[in-house]
């Protein structure tokens, strides 16, 4: 067989696939890896979830019930208007609770208030009266006041006291004119000089009331 001529392409081709390897030589296939088996994670029991509570109600109830410290009083009428207009806003109960807390105080207050201005009234149209004040209005109070004293007790003088009343002219009135009548009528004033049962004596408190006002 002839020699085939190299050509100088060939040689270096051939140089260079002697000095760095045949670059298009399939390398060798790589020795599989071994893969460890992972173990699985172990099942956790479920914690059993706890009872959802029950949300608490909004919006205004059916009735509102409002509760107040010993002492704070709020009148009626101002409570109902309250209440109407809180359910038309839709307020909760706690809402409109704390609304009033708030508030109630100076409710109290003005209340306290015009009940002391209504006292006074009553006290400067006894000064005013031309029966009973003037210049013998100290005598004609305590007048009345002894009589109230000997024939009341001590719970209609409390009564009188913590509502007040005992400063209104028409009840300062009333003693002062039993007491005079009592004072001027020693002794009932029919003909014969019996009391009411029929016996000589002074009218008792109730008789001399029936007598004055009688119809």
């Amino acid at each position: 067989m002839e020699n085939e001529e190299i050509t100088p392409e060939q040689q270096d081709q051939a140089t260079a696939d002697a000095f760095y390897g045949n670059s298009e030589t399939t390398p060798a296939p790589s020795e599989p890896k071994t893969v460890e088996p992972v173990d699985a994670p172990e099942a956790t029991p479920e914690t059993p979830s706890e009872p959802e509570t029950a949300e608490e109600p909004t919006g205004a109830p059916e009735a509102y019930d409002f509760k107040f410290d010993e002492g704070v009083n709020i009148d009626g009428e101002v409570l109902t208007s309250f209440s109407e207009i809180a359910k038309e806003i839709d307020l909760p109960q706690d809402s409109a609770q704390k609304i009033l807390d708030k508030i109630a105080p100076k409710f109290a207050e003005r209340q306290a208030a015009e009940i002391t201005n209504l006292h006074n009234s009553w006290a400067e149209q006894t000064r005013l009266d031309p029966e009973l004040g003037g210049e013998k209005l100290e005598e004609n109070l305590s007048f009345a006041k002894k009589t109230m004293d000997r024939y009341g007790n001590p719970e209609l003088t409390a009564f009188l006291n913590e509502s007040g009343l005992g400063n209104h002219p028409e009840m300062i009135r009333a003693f002062y004119n039993i007491g005079k009548k009592i004072s001027e009528d020693t002794y009932v004033g029919n003909s014969n000089g019996m009391n009411g049962s029929g016996a000589k004596g002074p009218q008792t408190f109730d008789q001399m009331a029936e007598t004055m006002y009688k119809n």
